[in-house]
């Protein structure tokens, strides 16, 4: 049919036939039921060789556009046209409606995005990717237990290596985890608390949240029906008369809160809170949900309620995601067993079981030491970028109202509505996380997230300056 290689083409040969017969076949240049040269014939002809041809024509079946007949060859598929489909609806932004927490999830995950001008990712570049290919080399060369890991399901309680290697970690940090009977492996944090919330509340149950807080489990909670309270944060952790006061009010099932590194302000608990927290949970008998996500970004000993609580009433969730893949979706969750026993059956109703392959490259890249000296790498550049990224908002008007201590965020007063600011920043590939959607009443607010990895893109600082100096000249600025 006419085909002779291009030597030295940056196209492989196999490449070369697959776009010269999709070619033909697309343009009806080969017609339905027609047969394509045999492998043999084809490969003597272009002097290539079988193997080449039989690249390109596995590679045109799985496009659709041959299939195979066994014993007689590869034949052209009946070209169906496809109907053009309908434009996508303009987003809920551009309609004027509000800046809700889909909308700036569906910005974070948009393709092509890296980091810096997302609202909470940190770049790709600023990840280790030696680290994952390594371990993922180590481990391919251990054979066949490999295959297993590659090949089969796992446990539906977690890769037991790595949950020997998570209790290790910490116990020396005084949570008193085993790995047989207090630990569970999930798809990350987002995973591991949406488990919880589905394993302990029910439709009218009230569970308290701080405020600000994590926006994303507010949405995942009103999805649930259950009645969401929010406890005031203060610096040192929540309002603990506030929290004492919703307690006795609501009864509630569970309180899920950030004690290290909290998202959104970056501040950690202070031991008295966290006595009294203890304190109120256990007067009103509700359950703590600890989320642990930020909390290698201290580079200090955490004070965790689970170290003090010894996994009575505490539920710890954390996770690798921020430190080492966000793709690679490994966290797990340290309970006392029987809530570890009902929540690994939850799991297995809804998916079986976590990654295999995510957890075993966690493990190695854990049992080799490896992970500590990347973080603390990926530490020193934050705690620089959040310097950084503070004292250019500092510049900008945009002030901190208690700087934070560590993390990849920094949350400050835009002296404006900022879901106005977060909107038109959206128009202009910025994504900021506007304070109403940290609140679980959505209140308006002049607080603002931003992400310290912006700290070096000149492009992002303009916009921004050039959105405040716009609507601070032609708009009163919203008081909370």
């Amino acid at each position: 049919m006419g085909w002779q290689p291009m030597r030295g083409s940056g196209n492989s040969l196999v490449e070369q036939l697959v776009e010269h017969f999709g070619g033909l076949i697309r343009n009806h240049g080969l017609r339905a039921g027609m047969r394509l040269p045999s492998v043999r014939a084809l490969a003597e002809s272009a002097q290539v060789s079988r193997d080449t041809v039989v690249q390109a024509y596995d590679r045109l079946a799985a496009l659709g556009l041959v299939q195979s007949r066994r014993g007689a060859g590869f034949y052209v598929c009946a070209q169906r046209s496809v109907a053009v489909p309908a434009p996508m609806p303009a987003s809920s932004l551009a309609q004027g409606a509000a800046f809700d927490t889909t909308y700036l999830l569906r910005g974070i995950f948009r393709e092509g995005v890296d980091g810096a001008g997302s609202a909470g990712c940190l770049p790709n570049s600023w990840m280790d990717h030696g680290l994952i290919t390594g371990a993922m080399r180590t481990i391919v060369r251990q054979g066949a237990r490999a295959e297993a890991g590659l090949l089969g399901y796992g446990v539906p309680q977690g890769f037991l290596p790595l949950r020997q290697q998570i209790a290790s970690g910490l116990q020396a940090q005084e949570v008193p985890a085993h790995p047989e009977s207090n630990l569970m492996t999930v798809s990350g944090v987002t995973h591991g608390l949406d488990l919880i919330v589905r394993c302990f509340l029910r439709p009218g149950d009230t569970v308290l949240v701080e405020d600000p807080g994590w926006f994303l489990i507010f949405g995942r909670l009103n999805a649930m029906g259950v009645n969401v309270v929010g406890v005031p944060r203060l610096p040192g952790g929540p309002d603990v008369q506030a929290l004492e006061s919703l307690a006795r009010q609501h009864r509630p099932k569970l309180f899920i809160l950030n004690t290290v590194v909290h998202n959104p302000t970056g501040l950690s608990l202070s031991v008295g809170v966290a006595h009294d927290v203890l304190r109120i949970a256990q007067q009103h008998d509700f359950l703590l949900v600890e989320d642990d996500t930020y909390s290698d970004f201290l580079g200090s000993m955490p004070l965790r309620l689970a170290a003090m609580d010894r996994l009575q009433r505490v539920l710890l969730v954390g996770g690798y995601s921020k430190t080492l893949s966000g793709g690679l979706r490994v966290g797990y969750v340290a309970a006392r067993p029987e809530i570890i026993h009902q929540l690994t059956d939850l799991k297995l109703l809804g998916g079986l079981t976590s990654a295999l392959p995510s957890e075993q490259i966690v493990h190695r890249i854990l049992a080799d030491g490896a992970y500590r000296k990347h973080v603390d790498r990926l530490r020193e550049r934050v705690d620089k970028a959040r310097s950084r990224c503070l004292r250019r908002l500092e510049a900008l008007g945009c002030h901190a109202v208690h700087e934070p201590v560590a993390g990849t965020f920094a949350w400050v007063d835009c002296g404006m509505d900022s879901e106005v600011l977060a909107r038109h920043a959206a128009a202009h590939d910025l994504l900021l996380a506007p304070g109403l959607l940290f609140s679980p009443r959505q209140a308006c607010s002049r607080m603002l997230r931003v992400q310290v990895s912006m700290a070096d893109d000149p492009a992002l600082w303009k916009v921004l300056e050039q959105l405040l100096r716009q609507y601070r000249e032609s708009g009163p600025a919203v008081h909370d």
